[in-house]
């Protein structure tokens, strides 16, 4: 039987992600993740998220590893993975009032980044949450020589990916009614981002 791929680094990060989410979506009763990769995430956070429906999505080529990992955790909370790819002109149609992404914004271009920022401002609710989890650059300066080097080997790659300035994601978040509201200091120079949707204020 072949076996599932596996993130080293999802396993590392998982327990302080987790930390963080369990005060952002404690109010909250469906979320979307964006990019579930290896599904080790999905499983983890629906397990210890167990108020709330996990929906995890990935690209249909990627969809097998997280649908194994999902059987295999049989959790009530954790819905079948759909397919999702950012590029695609209608997204699923999804009710959630949070979403959750992991090591994505430097992978993808700053074009997907903005329809991120942009499909998620337009389908969360009023109040909704938005959490993004990997390595960011502040004031223009990257915050480790590790992540400067990681940077310019994602750039070798693939010159429209990139570990992304901080300021110019809150710029995009604003102009999609996303409000910043959080920073957590992660391992491995990481970081844990929080946006919230502005609240509509009734007449």
């Amino acid at each position: 039987m072949r076996s599932l791929p596996f993130s080293e680094a999802c396993e590392r990060n998982k327990d302080p992600i987790l930390v963080v989410l369990r005060e952002v979506f404690a109010d909250r009763s469906k979320v979307l993740e964006i990019g579930s990769g290896t599904g080790q995430h999905a499983v983890h956070f629906a397990a210890g998220l167990s108020h709330l429906a996990w929906q995890p999505t990935e690209l249909p080529d990627n969809l097998l590893a997280v649908q194994v990992r999902r059987d295999e955790a049989r959790l009530a909370n954790l819905l079948a993975p759909l397919a999702l790819d950012v590029n695609q002109l209608q997204w699923p149609d999804i009710d959630a009032d949070a979403a959750f992404t992991a090591n994505t914004l430097h992978i993808v271009s700053w074009l997907e980044v903005i329809s991120i920022f942009e499909r998620v401002g337009r389908l969360l609710p009023s109040g909704g949450v938005l959490v993004a989890y990997g390595p960011f650059r502040y004031d223009d300066s990257h915050t480790s020589e590790s992540n400067a080097q990681f940077d310019l080997m994602l750039r070798g790659r693939d010159p429209s990916s990139g570990i992304r300035d901080f300021e110019a994601l809150n710029e995009v978040a604003s102009e999609h009614k996303l409000i910043w509201s959080g920073d957590w200091a992660m391992p491995a120079n990481n970081r844990t981002l929080v946006w919230r949707k502005a609240r509509v204020e009734s007449i």
